[in-house]
């Protein structure tokens, strides 16, 4: 028999990996100079859900019925962002004619309208969604996202289900 790593581990190196990609997101926005937009944010927004989730695995990963709990949580996070990423590389595969056509800021939906009429109108994008601003392998900030919320999708699954 294997020894296997348990929970707690396993969540804290989910924690970890969830805080280096925020950093790296705000180095991008504080460093780089480079703003992001309202898909940006509900992606950030993800990241935090699984980082969150993974750390309260962390600590109580040692009761199987919470470890499973914290994982189903960090899977519907993960899944959320996966979601939004892929919408944001589509609308960059196939931007709009208007740049602008995809709806105003975030900050404007969300200080002039409710949340009932500004939260769907966020997935609609704007035209800072569509700009590709930063690539690294030949892929933009959106397709990466969306690899890491594969990745933790199928991670979190796993986590979920494991035996251990």
């Amino acid at each position: 028999m294997t020894p296997s790593l348990p929970s707690r581990a396993l969540f804290l190196a989910a924690t970890l990996a969830v805080a280096a990609l925020l950093s790296f997101g705000l180095y991008l926005q504080h460093g780089l100079g480079l703003e992001p937009c309202p898909l940006c944010i509900l992606q950030r927004i993800a990241f935090f859900g699984v980082g969150f989730f993974a750390l309260l695995g962390t600590m109580f990963g040692t009761r199987k019925l919470a470890a499973r709990a914290c994982a189903g949580a960090m899977l519907l996070c993960a899944l959320a962002g996966l979601g939004t990423a892929l919408w944001q590389s589509w609308l960059q595969r196939h931007p709009p004619s208007d740049p602008f056509a995809c709806g105003p800021g975030l900050d404007y939906l969300m200080e002039t309208l409710p949340l009932a009429e500004w939260l769907p109108k966020v997935f609609a994008g704007e035209g800072q969604c569509t700009a590709i601003d930063w690539t690294f392998l030949g892929l933009t900030i959106a397709n990466w996202s969306a690899l890491w919320f594969a990745l933790f999708a199928g991670f979190a699954a796993w986590l979920a289900l494991r035996r251990g």
